[in-house]
């Protein structure tokens, strides 16, 4: 007999109202799979684009969803134990295959993160795509040192949150940006030491505070912006694009001697589960645990509040990184 699961269904690209809750067949992993119960995940803007249409790959009908955080309900292969805590992102979930969006998910074990931890599983679920997200722009996109300074353009989303905890918790000098002067205490809550209001020109701003410009720069608003953001960073350093955040993903016209200033280096950084070592994942959890950093939660909901969650999402309504919750989750 076929076991059955609640699961969020969109046939077809369209408003948040094509998200439909559903009973449909858990799936079978292969030995090359891991068959997990998700307790909790996260929602991205990737999710958006994909269901409103604007994403570049995936197909329909799809159980959509970038990552997943719960534990082992079976592994044929071998490669984890049933029960141990896991987390999972990206590697084509809930686009090319079904993703978190569920009960159960199948991912391919190569993307399957184990960690320990006694955090509520609303907290787990919020990490796994926006910690890899952060750490790879801080590591791989600006290769940032303990001490540099570091500018967050679109500090208020959930990545932005994250960059902040992340540079605080390497010693760095952090100025973050939001259009809305009611958020400057949610800046200030994750450790950002100048709030910057974003009128257009943060260059100006940046250089009144520290003339030479920052040592790195993360811009997660999208091409609208960078002009400026790079323009706020000191000859030698470096912009990583992370996000689009303005849905502004390309330059219709790139003239680089215009665009870059000298000696200013642009980079970008998009990743997977492998870029997210599982010593950096238990060193955060770690250091969330014993309260040397945060993670930046914002609404939470239960899978039966998808679309509500969606609009909240398109509204810039969720204050951080919103999470839905599966029924019956409690403390691991």
């Amino acid at each position: 007999m076929t076991r059955s699961m609640r699961a969020v269904v969109v046939e077809k690209p369209g408003p948040a109202s094509n998200l439909q809750l559903r009973d449909v067949p858990i799936p079978e992993p292969t030995d090359d799979q891991v068959l997990i119960r998700v307790r909790a995940f996260g929602l991205n803007r990737s999710e958006l684009h994909f269901r409103s249409g604007v994403a570049s790959t995936g197909s329909f009908p799809r159980i959509p969803g970038i990552e997943a955080t719960g534990v082992v309900e079976a592994a044929p292969g071998g490669q984890f134990m049933p029960g141990a805590q896991v987390m999972t992102m990206m590697g084509g979930m809930g686009r090319v295959f079904d993703g978190g969006y569920a009960e159960y998910v199948v991912v391919p074990a190569s993307q399957v993160i184990e960690f320990r931890s006694s955090l509520p599983w609303v907290q787990l679920g919020a990490v796994p795509e926006m910690l890899q997200t952060a750490d790879g722009s801080l590591r791989v996109g600006l290769e940032a040192k303990p001490g540099q300074s570091l500018l967050i353009r679109g500090g208020t989303s959930s990545v932005g949150l994250t960059l902040a905890v992340l540079g605080k918790l390497r010693g760095m000098t952090v100025y973050s940006t939001t259009r809305r002067p009611e958020a400057r205490e949610l800046l200030k809550s994750v450790g950002v030491d100048h709030v910057l209001i974003d009128d257009g020109a943060v260059a100006v701003q940046v250089r009144d505070l520290q003339p030479e410009g920052v040592d790195g720069a993360v811009e997660l608003v999208g091409v609208n912006t960078m002009k400026d953001t790079l323009r706020a960073v000191r000859t030698g350093g470096v912009v990583c694009f992370t996000g689009m955040l303005s849905d502004q993903w390309t330059i219709p016209e790139f003239y680089p001697m215009d665009w870059l200033p000298n000696g200013v280096r642009l980079t970008a950084y998009s990743g997977e589960a492998a870029d997210l070592s599982p010593a950096t994942l238990q060193d955060f959890l770690d250091a969330v645990a014993e309260g040397r950093a945060i993670i930046p939660l914002g609404k939470v909901y239960r899978l039966d509040e998808i679309v509500a969650a969606h609009e909240d999402m398109e509204a810039g309504r969720v204050g951080g990184k919103g999470v839905i919750v599966l029924a019956g989750t409690s403390r691991p």
